[in-house]
């Protein structure tokens, strides 16, 4: 893969579905043309993707990733790896009841196996996959100071996670001198669902991003990632309905103005929300399937929207 003078995105690939839906001719050339578009974050998961996989358990995107940095000498210091510990299922059909959970032996032996499929000596960023109660996020905590202190982790962070269960961690590590957790990832999108309904692919609690996480974030200085902002392509896909629980007044407006922005610009949908969501400091995770919709999406990750434009889609009239 020839290297480019490309400046760096800030969006983030996901490779959920490599090993599963996606084989290794698909996964490579979606990788290599993220990387050659100036792509830096790949996201997976140690149980990515158990629900489709024969075995009944996670492992193949981990592995198609550590396949792919084998075969690309040196592009391992051209890109950073996030994987998540804690929802893998203990056995074969056991999810959501049994899972390995955060406890400290559990979150060891999830990163030695992570680290083994990776074919890599050190993660950029673990991510806690979901809250585990049965388990004090003191403990839990502390198995990320050793990992972080051993330099096999190089940061930390927490998907699926209420705030107040973030901020006792950090409190923990801030008595015990070690690394604490700087960064979120939850669902959001540009259409607000309506209060109180379960959105489609978020299964977890404290999933979907909320007001408390969000000034949570900005008072702490965390990244926050984004998980399915595109609504699986719902935003320009007619083949794809909008799910229902985005279904009221105020998303009508907001769909109106965001179809007017698109128009103007000549653009998709989904590219302003792309767009937007980075506006607001926001890095949202692709999950495209073809090349031709990760370019459109590293497209959008171009683009600066105007203070006005902006205004606009936040507060649709």
């Amino acid at each position: 893969m020839t290297q480019q003078n490309t400046p760096r995105s800030p969006l983030v690939f996901g490779a959920m579905t490599f090993g599963t839906r996606l084989d290794e001719d698909r996964s490579f050339a979606l990788l290599d043309r993220f990387v050659e578009r100036g792509g830096l974050w790949i996201d997976t998961a140690d149980c990515y993707s158990f629900w489709e996989s024969p075995t009944g358990h996670g492992g193949a995107s981990e592995t198609m990733i550590g396949r792919w940095l084998a075969s690309r000498p040196d592009i391992r210091e051209r890109v950073r790896i996030s994987t998540k510990v804690g929802a893998e299922p203990l056995w074969p059909g056991s999810w959501p009841e049994y899972k390995t959970g955060l406890s400290r032996r559990a979150i060891r032996d999830a990163v030695a196996g992570s680290l083994d499929r990776l074919g890599i000596d050190t993660i950029d960023l673990l991510w806690l996959h979901q809250e585990d109660r049965t388990v004090p996020i003191e403990e839990t905590t502390d198995a990320l100071a050793e990992l972080t202190a051993a330099g096999t982790v190089r940061r930390v962070g927490a998907s699926n996670h209420p705030a107040w269960r973030i901020e006792r961690s950090r409190a923990h590590a801030a008595k015990s001198g070690s690394m604490p957790i700087d960064a979120f990832q939850l669902n959001t999108t540009y259409l607000r669902a309506r209060p109180g309904t379960q959105l489609p692919g978020v299964i977890h609690r404290f999933g979907a991003l909320d007001d408390e996480q969000r000034d949570y974030a900005a008072e702490h200085g965390f990244e926050v990632w984004a998980y399915t902002p595109l609504l699986s392509g719902a935003y320009d896909n007619p083949d794809k309905a909008i799910p229902e629980v985005y279904d009221h007044p105020g998303n009508e407006r907001r769909l109106a103005i965001l179809d007017e922005v698109a128009r103007d610009r000549g653009l998709q949908r989904g590219q302003i929300v792309l767009a937007w969501l980075l506006a607001h400091g926001i890095r949202p995770i692709l999950g495209g399937s073809t090349v031709a919709q990760l370019d459109l999406a590293m497209d959008a990750a171009l683009l600066t929207l105007p203070a006005d434009e902006i205004r606009a889609l936040d507060e649709p009239v």
